[in-house]
């Protein structure tokens, strides 16, 4: 990996477990210091590697210089080691003597605890989920606004009132019981699957697929079926969700690096052993009795990746989406749905049903339409697709809608 890809894909995948371990050292009334020290290592890296070529080891080249980094904190500011020095329960204020234990088991501990404290309920739910994007999965303000379909002075400012009120709160950065467990797995269940489809698909990029947030998002969620506290249902459907959509990775790009749709995808690429696996996570999902929007999202993607295109098949996926909206409604939930009715049951019948949603301003919608109704009334087809193309910012999605109305043209 090139200089240039490798620095932004350590900051997804080691800046925030830095920061969780450094955050658990200091404690909830610092988190800015935990961030200032992990940017300057980033900074540091970016002028050295560039003068003096890659380390031989970069990921460790940055662990080393971030406990340096905080080192060199402590001992310049003692009042900070003498207040930290209470919460981290060490003796002495001496600097050379405080643990920075960046370990894999220390990292996944932390990163477990960051995870229930940023969702912790004296925030609302969404400032929970921003809050949790922004330390836990490195997200810039910009990225969780468009998540959240917001501007960014709205995100930076409801960040900022979510810390102080942990501090307010003085929430400690510790393992979560049992009934912590139960109050904030959800908002982190929620954090984990926005992360994974702003990686799948990023509507505020050109870049369609980020295979590193996808991964990154995956093993975070591994993280948790892996704990036999947090190893619920909920999480073992989520992540049978994304093994099954990344098992279609490799199928959704061409080689010129445009999109391929579904229906176009070539089977013999997708990946058996992610189909598998998360045939075994959904299993695992179905002991219990609570039936999550996961278990239905991840039962749609199961059908998926059948490469049969039966009437059963349709009809399995339309009834999955028929149970997911009467527990979660969304309306491209509900304009997915429509697909899934014009396969099964043909285009009029899904026509009438998309029109009802009537999302105008969306590009999505008019794509949908444009679909349904080429062979039908290519007229009404040709000026949905231009309204989608009107409205989509994906260069993706603009060169797949422009070749539609083309192609539509010459006919």
């Amino acid at each position: 990996m090139k200089q240039a890809e490798l620095i932004p894909h350590l900051f997804r995948t080691e800046y925030r477990k830095i920061v969780s371990v450094l955050c658990k050292l200091f404690g909830i009334d610092h988190i800015e210091i935990a961030e200032d020290l992990v940017s300057d290592t980033f900074l540091l890296a970016s002028e050295l590697w560039g003068l003096k070529g890659l380390p031989e080891n970069p990921t460790a080249w940055l662990y080393t210089v971030a406990k340096n980094k905080t080192k060199d904190y402590l001992r310049r500011n003692s009042l900070f080691a003498q207040n930290i020095s209470k919460e981290i329960k060490y003796t002495t204020t001496t600097s050379e003597e405080i643990e920075i234990d960046l370990s894999v088991r220390n990292i996944n501990d932390s990163q477990l605890a960051m995870m229930f404290v940023v969702c912790h309920p004296c925030n609302a739910a969404e400032a929970q989920i921003g809050l949790a994007l922004n330390l836990l999965c490195g997200f810039g303000i910009g990225e969780i606004a468009n998540a959240f379909l917001t501007n960014k002075t709205a995100i930076y400012k409801r960040l900022q009132r979510a810390k102080e009120k942990l501090r307010t709160e003085k929430i400690a950065i510790t393992q979560p019981t049992a009934s912590e467990i139960n109050e904030r797995l959800p908002a982190v269940l929620t954090t984990l699957y926005l992360l994974y489809n702003e990686g799948y698909y990023s509507p505020n990029q050109d870049i369609t697929l980020r295979k590193d947030l996808c991964l990154e998002a995956m093993r975070l969620t591994y993280m948790l079926v892996e704990n036999e506290h947090l190893n619920t249902p909920a999480a073992n459907a989520l992540l049978s969700l994304m093994c099954f959509q990344s098992s279609r990775f490799d199928s959704r790009l061409n080689p010129q690096g445009e999109i391929v749709l579904y229906q176009d995808q070539d089977t013999d690429l997708w990946n058996q052993e992610l189909i598998e696996k998360g045939e075994y996570f959904l299993n695992q999902a179905s002991e219990g009795n609570t039936l999550s929007k996961y278990h239905l999202e991840a039962g749609i993607a199961y059908w998926h990746t059948t490469k049969a295109d039966t009437d059963k098949k349709w009809e399995c996926i339309l009834h999955l989406y028929n149970h997911l909206l009467l527990i979660e409604y969304s309306p491209i939930a509900a304009l997915n749905r429509t697909y899934a009715l014009a396969k099964a049951r043909g285009k009029q019948e899904a026509i009438k049903e998309a029109e009802k949603i009537n999302l105008s301003g969306n590009h999505l919608y008019h794509s949908l339409l444009g679909e349904l109704y080429m062979s039908i009334d290519n007229t009404k087809a040709i000026t949905h697709f231009h309204n989608a193309l009107a409205l989509t910012k994906s260069a993706a999605d603009k060169l797949i809608i422009s070749n539609k109305i083309l192609k539509l043209m010459e006919h």
